[in-house]
């Protein structure tokens, strides 16, 4: 018989942390911490296998299910010495998600289930406290309508705030037992009214109810968003938890809260979190209420009054450290916890290894290792690659002047400029049309989860540091402010309010999320300051990889910035990027305009030393590194003009009419010029082209080398397809290079190599290597050669194909393993079987994509080249991918 269900409580668990696949990360974790001794309410976890059989039949489930199920509730209630349904001593439990990544608010959770018109009475005769009864059914019934039966939410909180009004109150705890009673009584009666049909009271009704509602919620919109977004594949599943309660709502003794063992912003090694006393967990992660600082020094820290949960709930606090701390020592991770206090006792709801900013991840990842609880190979690999993109760029200039319009808490670090949306929606549809938006909202929902993903930055209302904005935004990168208190958010003016002060939809915003602060207007920026635990990460990173780490660089500013951030050469140098400055475009366009070769070749003598300039300055920032230098590449019409003005300047320059520029220009025109005439196919017609720019890089070479800098310069020759191409191009080169040696008396190392960007070019690598000294995958044109789709056309069904998961990942981000891959792996081993010494590598932005940069170290090439900012995001992804043969050592 398929075991479904395993237990957990009292001290034993059937599973541990080692099953997360099969339980969650939830259960496997509730698992271990029972079986470690610490005080976990007991319960049972529903397997993932059920969730995949779920949506394998049906919505139905395995026969066997129910009695392990029913077994489990019965054991669960033996060790809560209640039952559930029971009306004399009721137990009520918890139905919660666990999928084996966290996926936080993303699916559905149910809490004080088991309630009906019979067990409520039975609590209040337990606890003599019919207040907490009856805000405990509300709950539930509000809960449950909402993720089981489909109602609004907003719908009940109508409900509770035409109560609260009534009454002339302002807070959900200032509502007394004969209210609560009664907004029961109208929750139950909305359902009626919505459905046509009562609120289930059965015990077992709600139970089951729960359950397919968490499965049910794993393939909602919210998850699958998520889900794309994170690389999360779609047949994982998830668990279900059931949980018995225990109560954060049982008086002032008794609290609710979310901790991280260190700070998850800044990674300092101390408590942090939050915690409300005489509520319930959903109170503090859905921003319902403004939660407190866990420790004395945060809430000195920010400012507020009203007491820590280390002054006002001394003794509770310290066992909570001590859990934290044997929680962090077990798991050899910074871990982020949830917890309840019932009446004086402590119980841990929950723990996983705790979200964090890229910042903190560096300093935790070092301190770790420090601490000798980890070491330096788990460190490297602790640290999402992609994320150090938020330690690399610009934050706001102390200096600048700033315009402040509200201050909350500093939730997610970091500064982005906007315009301010008031919906996910619009959000997505301005970034989309190539507007950078700050999402502006009272609380973030799971809802809104695309908008926050295509917004800069976020702004909250309400909420705290542990609210779902706090928590969504550090984990995608995103500058957050949250429970910016005296913010009023209009959504139908589309437009928020801080006293008089309006600003609207579209106007401008700055926000600080490292500070808690929004400012009005745009806010200039400042270069970042790289901390001493990001190069010793680094240092043990370059430790580790076998892979070198190059960059693309066009200018001697960007090469500059490439070696500041670790670059060991130049992958990619575009020498079309250098025409298009100042008046080198007169000489590019009539060489282009020329009608015999002599004109070419006087427009090209214009050109040459001003290549030659280019490349001598790039030469000496790099001292010695490796520089390749792609020949040109684009169709010629890219450097004529498009506009009337443009076509008459031009002409005059040119000193022939506008109608014949037209006229040339016309027979320029291609209908596919990515698969047209550029590239070699340019020298072909052109050769002259290639002999300027191979004169122009090698007596570039000379004269640094003159200055006794060392020069190690390789001239790629791009989109090649037949050897018969490369040969006249190597022979042209070798010509210019016999030429210079004549003029200069010496001739520098250089090698010929070729760019593998199309697919007959990647088959025939074995002959190409008979010239060709090294290859760089153009993995852009590849991909758009191999899968027949254009780069620039693709965004929006792309995104339709990632959403309907028929991919899990954009090919143009990410290398498309099974074609393009396949593809590269092909040409390395043809390319090396002629030449074992050959140099293979990968230029372009997939050379900065961890997922790719794997595919580069598991095919066994020597480098990757990407942008100046994404050097250190490889270096990182190329010691993990070094790692991944190895089991993770601790």
């Amino acid at each position: 018989m398929t075991k479904w269900v395993y237990a957990f409580g009292d001290g034993k668990a059937d599973g541990d942390a080692s099953m997360r696949n099969l339980l969650g990360g939830k259960g496997a974790n509730l698992a271990e911490m029972s079986s470690i001794g610490l005080p976990v309410p007991p319960g049972f976890t529903v397997t993932t296998e059920v969730c995949t059989y779920f949506y394998a039949n049906g919505h139905k489930y395995p026969s066997d299910l129910k009695a392990q199920v029913d077994a489990a509730v019965e054991h669960m209630g033996k060790i809560m010495g209640a039952k559930l349904g029971d009306p004399k001593n009721p137990l009520l439990v918890s139905v919660r998600s666990g999928a084996r990544v966290s996926m936080p608010g993303m699916m559905d959770t149910v809490l004080n289930l088991g309630l009906n018109p019979e067990t409520v009475e039975g609590v209040i005769k337990l606890t003599n406290n019919p207040r907490f009864a009856w805000d405990s059914y509300r709950r539930f019934v509000q809960m449950y309508s909402n993720v089981v039966l489909g109602l609004e939410h907003h719908d009940f909180e109508e409900i509770i705030e035409a109560a609260k009004e009534a009454k002339g109150v302002e807070l959900d705890t200032e509502l007394d037992a004969d209210d609560l009673k009664a907004l029961t009584v109208k929750f139950k009666a909305l359902v009626q009214k919505k459905l046509g049909k009562p609120f289930p009271d059965t015990v077992e009704d709600q139970l089951w109810g729960g359950i397919g509602a968490v499965f049910s919620s794993w393939m909602c919109q919210r998850a699958q968003t998520y889900r794309r977004l994170n690389k999360i594949p779609g047949d994982w599943g998830t668990a279900v938890n059931v949980q018995a309660m225990v109560f954060g709502n049982r008086g002032e003794t008794s609290a609710t809260g979310v901790a991280f063992t260190r700070d998850p912003a800044t990674g300092e090694n101390y408590l942090y979190g939050e915690y409300l006393i005489n509520a319930q967990g959903e109170d503090v992660v859905a921003g319902i209420r403004t939660p407190q600082p866990i420790t004395k020094l945060v809430r000195e820290r920010q400012g507020g009054k009203l007491p820590s949960m280390q002054e006002a709930m001394p003794k509770m606090y310290d066992e909570l450290f001590a859990i934290g701390q044997k929680l962090e020592h077990h798991f050899k991770e910074v871990q982020d916890v949830e917890f309840t206090i019932q009446e004086g006792k402590l119980w841990m709801l929950q723990c996983r290894a705790g979200k964090r900013t890229a910042k903190a991840a560096l300093k935790i990842a070092v301190d770790l290792v420090n601490e000798g609880l980890i070491n330096k190979e788990t460190a490297v690999q602790r640290v999402d690659p992609s994320a150090l993109d938020q330690l690399l760029h610009p934050t706001l200039d102390p200096k600048a002047p700033k315009t402040k319009y509200t201050t909350g808490l500093a939730a997610s670090p970091g500064a982005a400029i906007g315009e301010a949306v008031f919906t996910a929606d619009e959000a997505e549809k301005l970034a989309n049309d190539g507007h950078d938006v700050i999402l502006v909202r009272v609380e973030t929902s799971p809802e809104d989860i695309h908008g926050m993903h295509a917004a800069k930055g976020i702004v909250t209302a309400r909420g705290g540091m542990t609210s779902h904005a706090a928590v969504v935004a550090r984990g995608m990168g995103r500058p957050c402010v949250a429970g910016c208190g005296n913010l009023r958010v209009d959504y139908d003016k589309k437009q928020m309010t801080v006293g008089d002060k309006v600003i609207k939809q579209g106007e401008v915003i700055t926000i600080d999320g490292s500070a808690g602060v929004v400012y009005v207007g745009r806010v200039s920026m400042q270069n970042p300051e790289l901390t001493g635990d990001f190069n010793t990460l680094m240092e043990w990173a370059d430790s580790i990889r076998k892979l070198k780490v190059y960059t693309n660089a066009d200018t001697p500013t960007d090469a500059k910035t490439a070696r500041s951030f670790g670059a060991q050469g130049i992958g990619l140098c575009r020498t079309e990027h250098m025409f298009f400055e100042g008046d080198r475009i007169v000489s590019v366009r009539q060489m282009i305009l020329a009608e015999t070769v002599e004109e070419r070749e006087k427009a090209l003598a214009h050109l040459l030393p001003m290549q030659r300039g280019d490349f001598e300055e790039i030469f000496r920032v790099m001292d010695g590194l490796p520089v390749i230098i792609r020949l040109l590449d684009p169709p010629l019409h890219e450097f004529l003009p498009h506009k009337d003005v443009e076509y008459e300047a031009v002409a005059k320059q040119a000193g022939i009419s506008i109608e014949k520029l037209k006229a040339k220009s016309a027979t320029l025109h291609e209908f596919n010029p990515m698969l047209g005439h550029r590239g070699i196919r340019l020298g072909v017609t052109y050769p002259e082209i290639t002999a300027m720019q191979a004169r122009a890089v090698i007596e570039a070479a000379v004269n640094v080398e003159n200055e006794g800098i060392k020069v190690d310069a390789e001239i790629m020759i791009p989109i090649v397809a037949w050897k018969q191409e490369l040969d006249l191009a190597a022979d042209i080169i070798k010509k210019v290079a016999e030429d210079v040696k004549k003029e200069k008396g010496k001739l520098p190392n250089f090698k010929i190599g070729t760019m593998i960007e199309l697919p007959r070019a990647a088959l025939q690598a074995g002959k190409l290597a008979e010239t060709a000294q090294f290859f760089s995958f153009g993995t852009n044109d590849l991909t758009q050669t191999t899968c027949g789709i254009s780069r620039d056309d693709a965004g929006p069904f792309l995104t339709d194909y990632q959403v309907k998961g028929l991919l899990m990942r954009d090919p143009f981000v990410s290398i498309d393993r099974d074609g393009v891959g396949e593809l590269m792996a092909i040409a390395a081993e043809r390319g090396k079987k002629t030449r074992p010494e050959i140099e293979i590598g990968i230029c372009g932005e997939h050379g900065g994509d961890p997922n790719s940069i794997e595919l580069c170290a598991q095919i066994g090439l020597n480098y990757v080249s990407c942008s100046p900012f994404r050097v250190p995001v490889a270096r990182l992804a190329a010691a993990q991918a070094a790692l991944k043969k190895f089991e993770r050592d601790v």
